[in-house]
């Protein structure tokens, strides 16, 4: 089931945040609402949106994993960005929700079909295995139940070291009281745990009027957990990481950036700072 993910890559006095939207797969109706929902993130002034996959495998059967549609087919006409003179960026995102560890295979060459690459973990050992060594962009955060485990620092930390973002949805929490103190509870559990850092947070709306303005999500933050920076972060600098660390990922290359300086006191001589371009895969492929 596709649904929409969109995320800000606004300037730094223009906050955005993430959306998280439900789309059904088939409909004219359905497809209606994705307009919709991409046209009023279009108004709020967010710049990307995602399509999101959500593939569940199970063990009782083989499961193929979803193709992306072609977004020409889904939407219409591209909205322009509100404050802004080009139209809305469209991407496409796939979401393993992960209950073993042969749910997620990295040499699986339908990922590469997708601009974004997520999990959400079920169990404690998978998010542990999620954290040190899957190759995805994004980690989501059950928020429709309790969660079965309790964060450590350790695996925590070693997602961030690697650039991955955790991500928590509000629009359950807008819908029922329960889902509501569960979002509240699991987001300030995790925040606890990565104090607030590499943190995007996205709505999961099922439709135009769930979304909400990018301040007030920086003031749901609080609720959260989190400081007002990080709030902002949540909503603007870290999704942005999150499209670099995707187009990393998928050329499987680093660039590191540094300067040229020559040495006065030496003669014929050029400085060891130098641009460099190294090429490593990181793709386990």
């Amino acid at each position: 089931m596709p649904t929409c993910w969109t995320g800000s890559c606004s300037e730094p006095e223009s906050y955005g945040k993430a959306a998280l939207v439900l789309l059904p797969a088939e409909g004219q109706q359905d497809r209606s609402r994705l307009q919709s929902l991409v046209e009023t993130a279009a108004h709020l002034g967010f710049s990307t949106v995602a399509i999101n996959y959500v593939f569940e495998p199970t063990t009782k059967k083989k499961q193929e994993v979803p193709s992306p549609v072609p977004i020409s087919e889904l939407i219409g006409q591209l909205p322009v960005v509100q404050g802004r003179s080009r139209p809305i960026k469209v991407l496409n995102r796939l979401t393993v929700v992960m209950s073993e560890a042969s749910h997620f295979r990295p040499n699986t060459t339908e990922y590469r079909a997708f601009d974004l690459l997520a999990i959400q973990p079920t169990t404690e050992k998978l998010f542990h295995t999620t954290c040190m060594l899957c190759d995805v962009d994004i980690i989501c955060i059950s928020v429709t139940e309790k969660l079965p485990f309790f964060f450590k620092r350790a695996p925590i930390n070693g997602a961030i070291d690697r650039g991955v973002v955790f991500e928590v949805s509000y629009a359950s929490a807008l819908r029922d009281s329960t889902m509501r103190r569960y979002t509240i509870a699991n987001a300030v559990c995790l925040m606890e745990s990565c104090k607030g850092k590499n943190v995007i947070v996205s709505s999961a709306a099922e439709k135009a009027l769930e979304l909400r303005g990018p301040y007030d999500i920086i003031n749901l933050g609080a609720l959260f957990g989190l400081s007002d920076a990080d709030s902002k972060e949540a909503v603007s600098s870290t999704c942005r990481a999150v499209l670099l660390h995707a187009e990393t990922r998928k050329t499987a290359s680093g660039i590191v950036y540094t300067r040229i300086s020559q040495q006065d006191t030496l003669q014929d001589c050029v400085g060891s700072k130098f641009f460099h371009i190294h090429e490593s895969d990181t793709n386990q492929h």
